[in-house]
């Protein structure tokens, strides 16, 4: 227990130090100006081939990649993991969950690291189908989010399903890994195609995704086995994220990146907090799947009802809860805050510049934080939450 203890306090001392020596160095900027150049270089020189690519452009190629780019988006998964979690698979579904946080964190952190454009359009045709798709296309570029989470997610949820099999030969292994392979090439095919990445991102996505996935294998269990039966988990997972927002380099110009990492960061925290405290109740090897005897599909059609508009109003509640407690610990502390977007009476402070809920909580120096950042951070942490604890409790008091 105190060797953990231990890698715990040396984790987020480690974590620390970074923050202050990147700060001290302007380490972002000195890689930008590295890596920058030569990645703009990549993305124009790829354009003849990205206007060869739309050449063959169709009303149905259209629908059909960006009806892909939704089903791998990330409002698709935060709607799907829910259901996950609510179908017995909490396993899978935490472990889902917070490798889908780290791809987000690592993804978009080189994103706003590198600040390396997307496609010109024009003369590129960027087809953006859905308001999610207009708001990636303010992100930079470098790596594909969209090939870096497929790569992860599927790559994940084949080796636990194979690994998960009573019985599993080579040709469903060649089969699994086939099929994972088509899919993300198809993923990566079709963000070139709709206009919204060039080559070296879709591949850059591919690298970084391998990576990633290769880690979260070799760690995975041993986080899984920390987040269900060690101690101190709640204290510091909240240190941890509190620092990763820190740590978040600052890009070259306001994207919506770091709105999305502080809402993922809200999140693994809501799922671990809940996880740990309800684990033998709720989310244990033993609890009933779908299909089974013990939770049937009509059952299992019960609990989404149940659960779909509960963890709505939590979100609304966490949201509204926020927004009255933040600014009044702030004030007491006597912390500088400005509000890009959620609380109107203190726009005032944000010199009227328009950021789209999008500025970095963070940044060194400066004269006020953003207030949206911990607001939105509190919403989807209490959202998780309620996905893990309260919700599994309405479902054992309705005996479903």
């Amino acid at each position: 227990m105190e060797s953990i203890a231990l890698w715990l306090g040396l984790s987020l001392s480690t974590l620390l130090s970074w923050i202050v020596v990147a700060s001290y160095f302007n380490i972002t900027q000195k890689l930008r100006s590295l890596i920058q150049p030569w990645v703009t270089r990549r993305v124009i020189a790829d354009t003849p081939l990205i206007l060869q690519i739309q050449s063959f452009q169709h009303r149905f190629l259209d629908a059909l990649f960006s009806g892909i780019s939704c089903v791998v988006s990330v409002p698709f998964y935060t709607a799907f993991l829910p259901l996950l979690f609510w179908s017995g698979h909490s396993k899978l579904a935490r472990q889902m969950t917070l490798l889908m946080a780290f791809c987000d964190y690592i993804g978009n952190s080189a994103k706003d690291v590198v600040s390396a454009p997307r496609p010109s359009s024009p003369p590129i045709r960027r087809v953006a189908a859905t308001e999610d798709e207009k708001e990636n296309a303010l992100e930079y570029g470098l790596p594909s989010s969209h090939t870096l989470n497929t790569v992860c997610l599927a790559g994940y949820l084949l080796h636990y399903l194979l690994y998960s099999a009573d019985n599993t030969d080579a040709t469903q292994v060649m089969a699994g890994v086939t099929l994972g392979c088509l899919f993300v090439g198809l993923i990566g095919f079709g963000r070139i195609y709709l206009g919204m990445h060039s080559v070296v991102d879709v591949l850059g996505g591919l690298v970084v995704g391998l990576v990633i996935l290769a880690f979260w294998l070799t760690v995975h269990e041993y986080f899984d086995s920390f987040i269900v039966s060690g101690q101190n988990v709640s204290s510091f997972w909240a240190a941890l994220s509190f620092l990763l927002l820190f740590a978040y380099p600052t890009p070259e110009l306001p994207t919506p990146s770091f709105e999305y990492h502080a809402a993922f960061s809200g999140v693994s925290l809501g799922i671990v907090t809940g996880v740990q405290q309800t684990y033998l109740q709720f989310h244990h090897e033993d609890v009933p799947h779908i299909f089974s005897p013990q939770l049937s599909f009509p059952v299992f059609v019960g609990r989404v009802l149940v659960g779909i508009p509960t963890i709505i109003i939590v979100k609304f509640c966490s949201k509204a809860l926020a927004k009255w407690i933040l600014p009044v610990v702030a004030n007491t502390l006597g912390i500088p805050i400005k509000s890009s977007s959620y609380i109107p009476q203190l726009n005032s402070s944000v010199s009227g510049t328009k950021s789209n809920g999008s500025q970095k909580m963070f940044y060194f120096p400066q004269d006020s934080f953003d207030v949206d950042t911990g607001i939105r951070f509190l919403q989807y942490a209490g959202l998780a939450w309620s996905v893990v604890d309260l919700v599994p409790s309405l479902f054992a008091h309705l005996r479903m």
